[in-house]
């Protein structure tokens, strides 16, 4: 008997009920993303929250170790840990502690106004001895191995990965330079950590720069020096400047970014296409505003996903054939141009067929 079946009557009878109810798409996505979640249930953790610091007035650390007072995975600078705030909802933070630590993680997080709900929840809903859900660290920017020297740039919460970075760099005794925007010390979390020794000489912090931002990159980014990588994490708009400033003079490959969320164009509109499955040989339809991810799942073939805004890297599946419209903040500009990849939680086809390497 086909083992999908059982799953393809089950989306059957979620879409009847959708239907009937007059909400079929917002039925219909959770419970495929709750499918998604229960999948991953195997590879979560459960941790309790130790500490809670105020950072500044709106940003938290959270200081989380093992509930069963096991060690926890190791890590590196750069990398992040799924947390599942409730059956529907997981949220990516970065790990900000001192790498390769397994006796605790530390996690910022900022109560964003326009956040989905997962700051609010991790701001207003959770305390001192609370457990959490968490999935094992996994990194996406992880520190390029053979550079002579790294160029770390930060605006506000993003400083979380920085910070793990300028850690395992002073460990190693590695050449840094990090660079830390903000409205105000007020807002600068970390602040007294990184304006001390050992890290204030290679620290300089930029205070309510506003509309001399360009004018400040230019001044520390107008050249570029072989062996020299560049590390940056920050809102779009202020990673978009850093895009503008280097463009032509710092080679794609030394440049490393990480963003908060997903591509604008994620919300762009969208038309049906189909997806071939190279291995399998099956053919699956996408409708318009249902994700690849979503389509497969519906029809018994299991992905990985996690963030659903094509931010976390966990979808990330081969394309073989076809046209992609990128609508992710993870691959590069070069991963791109090579077309043999695609996030299959957000990205869709500009032309009428994708072949999937699945």
């Amino acid at each position: 008997m086909n083992s999908s079946l059982p799953s393809f009557l089950q989306f059957i009878t979620a879409l009847a009920l959708a239907v009937l109810t007059g909400l079929a798409w917002p039925r219909l996505r959770n419970w495929l993303r709750g499918r998604s979640l229960a999948q991953t249930a195997s590879s979560m953790l459960t941790v309790r929250v130790r500490r809670i610091v105020d950072e500044t007035a709106d940003i938290k650390s959270f200081e989380l170790v093992s509930a069963d007072g096991s060690a926890l995975p190791v890590w590196s600078a750069g990398a992040h840990i799924d947390v599942r705030l409730d059956p529907d909802t997981v949220r990516q933070y970065s790990l900000c502690g001192a790498p390769g630590a397994q006796d605790v993680y530390r996690i910022a997080i900022k109560n964003a106004p326009d956040s989905r709900g997962g700051s609010r929840a991790m701001h207003q809903r959770v305390g001192v001895g609370d457990t959490l859900v968490i999935g094992h660290p996994r990194n996406h920017f992880e520190l390029i191995d053979d550079a002579c020297h790294y160029v770390l740039i930060a605006a506000g919460i993003g400083i979380t990965p920085l910070l793990a970075m300028a850690q395992e760099l002073q460990a190693r005794g590695t050449s840094y330079e990090l660079h830390y925007f903000t409205r105000s010390i007020a807002e600068t979390a970390f602040q007294q950590i990184l304006s001390a020794q050992p890290y204030a000489d290679r620290v300089s912090f930029h205070y309510a720069v506003g509309a001399r931002l360009r004018d400040v990159l230019q001044l520390r980014l107008c050249h570029y020096s072989p062996g020299h990588h560049l590390y940056m994490c920050g809102p779009r708009r202020f990673t978009s400047v850093i895009d503008d400033v280097i463009a032509g003079i710092w080679p794609s490959e030394a440049v490393h970014v990480e963003y908060f969320g997903a591509d604008a164009a994620a919300a762009a509109p969208s038309r049906a296409f189909e997806v071939k499955l190279e291995r399998s040989k099956r053919t699956i339809p996408v409708p318009a505003g249902c994700s690849i991810a979503d389509a497969l799942c519906a029809h018994g073939i299991s992905v990985a996903t996690s963030c659903r805004e094509g931010v976390c890297g966990t979808c990330l599946t081969g394309l073989v054939a076809g046209t992609p419209d990128h609508r992710d903040a993870f691959l590069s500009d070069k991963e791109r141009k090579a077309g043999d990849k695609i996030m299959i939680c957000v990205s869709r086809a500009k032309s009428t067929q994708l072949v999937l390497d699945i």
